[in-house]
């Protein structure tokens, strides 16, 4: 007993087998197999009778439409009938109202001939008159409604055709509403073998409550509907109130028992629907007792999977919080060890390993995150030297072409942007700050180009005191004034910000020369192989790059300082100017850079690599 304690305590295989051992319920198992076989065996049964028995209705209401087709087809050759509707012109005269009384007495003659006719129509299209076995004879006013049973005429032709009385019509009307029918009618035109026939239609209305009367006869239930259909799925007749269109009827709803029976002449469909509650009834008793097993079953279900909750699955998720806790950065996390099984054995690995993780982060990545940091301050040191150079050939351009007082302009903004530079050794400024930075740049560029283009300021004010690391718009802004617009008379230099989604935009546009497509291309190339280097933002100082260096300076110091988010974009057509764009992360735009976040950026990228 004591070595048998002593492997349920530490072994998790135990634990299991016995818990599964107190699972085998092979009564559960049997008493739900019978209950639902002999639900099986009854909805099989139930659905043989009723298929019977409707199919024998189904038939006979065959038969019926077959004669009433017979009878259609009778009236629709008749000479008789033929010469007094073509007798009656446009214009009605006494004669014909004495044709329209005769037809009237022949068509009515065929409601006493076939018990499923309950009326007879006909629309007699060139006096636009609706002859009718029960309302007499009326004249059809509207003339979109007579263009629509004119056109029913010919696209119908000779041939058969089965509407409902909320066939849609003009003007907001039905079938049933323009020819006085509340049922299912056949449709279709005179004169059968005559080519040149006017649009004259006849409209046999069925008894809608003989066929209702027919198939409530089968009704198993008062509980049970039958619906029948025509072969385009509309609804003819049913026996409840909850019938819908046959083409919305896929299968039968939850809980309900549906059987459907179609004519293989008229393609007419019935459809019973009756609900299982019904069926069921002499399985109650079984199934009361399949319940109260399953009831015990569950219990113990309960009582088991309580105890796997308090030995395994407890300790499992304990360590799974602490997992989770570990991926969001929180090294300092321990967890309790008070078990000697596997269990106990996996959370003691796990406090070993976040300690080796913990001591790998102190070592290594913070190394890693001093040696990014100076990258970042080399790169951005050789901005000024690199802008130092090209403002002296400014000046010296300037000398020889203005007297001394342009001159001291120029070098009072020259002064004017280095003390702002250099200051303080802040590594940001406001999006306004900076913008008030680069005026004295461009004001020098101005000078030296002797006013040959203008600059505008498009800053959204939401943009304004958003903090941005200094100096990443004035190689764009050169770049501009350099490679765009030189040599252009009235240039035009725009320096736009604005917020998009969770981004800010700085763009820098002007109306110069443009670039080519070609070295577009080029250019395009080179900043996405520095974005997807391995070898970091920064890569292209290890392999000496010759050109492009102001934009492979500002786009390797943006993905440094706001990370992978951040985007430099050049779109540009030969002759219509340049933009170029920073895309930058509002929740990295930062007053300083920030070792710590860094830091737990880091972390999280390596425990989820």
């Amino acid at each position: 007993m004591a070595w048998l304690y002593r492997q349920y305590t530490r072994k998790i295989q135990m634990r299991l087998t016995i818990y599964f051992l107190l699972l085998l319920l092979p009564l559960v198992i049997v008493s739900l197999y019978v209950n639902f076989r002999s639900q099986a065996i009854l909805l099989k049964q139930a659905e043989e009778r009723t298929r019977g028995a409707l199919t024998s209705s189904m038939d006979y209401i065959d038969l019926s439409l077959q004669s009433v087709e017979e009878l259609s087809t009778i009236v629709s050759t008749d000479d008789r009938m033929l010469r007094l509707i073509d007798d009656v012109g446009p214009k009605l005269n006494a004669q014909s109202y004495v044709n329209f009384a005769e037809l009237l007495k022949q068509l009515s003659g065929l409601t006493s001939v076939n018990h499923l006719i309950s009326h007879v129509s006909l629309f007699h299209a060139p006096s636009h008159m609706l002859l009718s076995t029960t309302q007499g004879g009326k004249r059809i006013e509207d003339a979109q409604q007579r263009r629509e049973l004119n056109e029913i005429a010919e696209t119908k032709g000779t041939g058969i055709v089965y509407m409902t009385p909320d066939y849609p019509f003009p003007e907001g009307q039905t079938l049933g509403s323009v020819t006085g029918t509340g049922s299912v009618s056949l449709v279709r035109t005179m004169d059968l073998n005559n080519p040149d026939r006017e649009p004259n239609l006849l409209l046999i209305g069925l008894n809608k409550a003989r066929l209702l009367d027919l198939i409530r006869s089968l009704l198993p239930s008062s509980s049970a509907r039958i619906d029948l259909y025509t072969d385009e799925g509309k609804l003819v007749t049913s026996t409840g109130d909850q019938a819908k269109e046959l083409t919305s009827v896929s299968a039968a709803e939850p809980g309900e028992f549906m059987v459907r029976v179609t004519s293989r002449y008229s393609k007419w469909s019935l459809v019973l629907v009756q609900p299982k509650a019904e069926l069921y009834k002499e399985t109650n008793v079984t199934r009361f007792f399949t319940y109260i097993i399953i009831g015990v079953s569950v219990l113990l279900a309960v009582l088991i999977s309580w105890g796997v909750y308090s030995g395994i699955a407890s300790p499992i998720q304990r360590l799974m919080r602490g997992m989770k806790s570990v991926g969001s950065g929180n090294f300092s996390i321990r967890l309790k060890e008070d078990r000697d099984d596997e269990l106990g054995y996996l959370t003691h690995s796990f406090n070993r390993m976040v300690e080796e993780q913990q001591d790998l982060i102190k070592n290594y990545y913070e190394q890693k995150l001093r040696f990014a940091h100076t990258e970042l301050k080399f790169l951005q040191s050789q901005i000024n030297p690199h802008f130092l150079y090209n403002t002296l050939d400014s000046i010296y351009w300037t000398a020889k072409n203005y007297d001394a007082e342009e001159i001291t302009e120029m070098v009072l903004n020259l002064s004017s942007f280095f003390r702002l530079s250099l200051g303080k050794g802040k590594e940001t400024f406001t999006v306004e700050e900076t913008v008030t930075h680069l005026h004295y740049y461009i004001r020098v560029q101005q000078l030296r180009f002797m006013d040959s283009f203008t600059v505008r300021y498009e800053l959204q004010e939401e943009t304004r005191q958003i903090p941005l690391l200094k100096l990443v718009l004035q190689p764009l802004v050169e770049n501009a004034i350099v490679h765009g617009l030189e040599g252009c008379r009235e240039g035009e230099l725009i320096v736009a910000s604005y917020l998009q989604g969770d981004n800010l935009v700085l763009e820098v546009r002007d109306n110069g020369k443009g670039i080519p497509e070609e070295r577009l291309h080029y250019i395009r190339d080179e900043l996405e192989r520095l974005s997807a280097s391995e070898s970091g933002p920064f890569s292209y100082l290890e392999h000496g790059a010759k050109d492009l260096y102001g934009l492979r300076n500002v786009h390797s110091r943006i993905r440094i300082w706001y990370g992978s988010g951040a985007e430099m974009t050049i779109d540009s057509r030969q002759g219509s100017g340049t933009t170029a764009a920073l895309i930058l992360p509002l929740d990295r735009c930062q007053d300083e850079y920030k070792p710590n976040t860094a830091m737990t950026t880091v972390q999280q990228g390596v425990k989820t690599n």
